[in-house]
């Protein structure tokens, strides 16, 4: 039943990505962590947004459907909070990339690595509840 097309197997598939973005955030608050010289604990919080997302994700994979759909919306929420919380540091990249002096420059990079990966997970969330209200109607 896991694989059952219509709007269950549209959510599963996003249950699947959203523990892959989960494991992408993880390994860049890692990465980040590890990179800067400083070891700021800071550098671990898309390590912890990764966490979350990548535990509702796998809550997310299961045959109740609502169960499915409980999860998945929370995980969208957080990504859609994580990316409100983050977005500005696009515009302070872009800023870094004209040459601006920030005391962390990391900590810009990785912030905006992490809006930018937020706002694809919350798009494409956003179409596949589309896609899967669109399968049951």
């Amino acid at each position: 039943m896991l694989y059952a097309r219509g709007s269950g197997g549209v959510l599963l598939r996003m249950a699947k990505t959203t523990i892959s973005f989960g494991v992408v955030l993880i390994l860049l608050g890692i990465f980040a962590y590890v990179g800067s010289s400083s070891h700021a604990p800071t550098a671990l919080i898309p390590a912890f947004v990764g966490l979350l997302l990548g535990v509702l994700g796998f809550l997310a994979i299961t045959d109740d459907v609502k169960r499915r759909m409980l999860f998945m919306h929370i995980a969208v929420t957080l990504g859609l909070l994580g990316f409100l919380g983050t977005a500005k540091s696009i515009y302070d990249f872009v800023r870094l990339l004209q040459g601006t002096q920030f005391p962390h420059p990391l900590a810009v990079k990785e912030k905006a690595a992490m809006a930018v990966l937020l706002l694809i997970f919350v798009v494409m969330c956003v179409r596949s509840f589309v896609a899967a209200r669109g399968a049951r109607a």
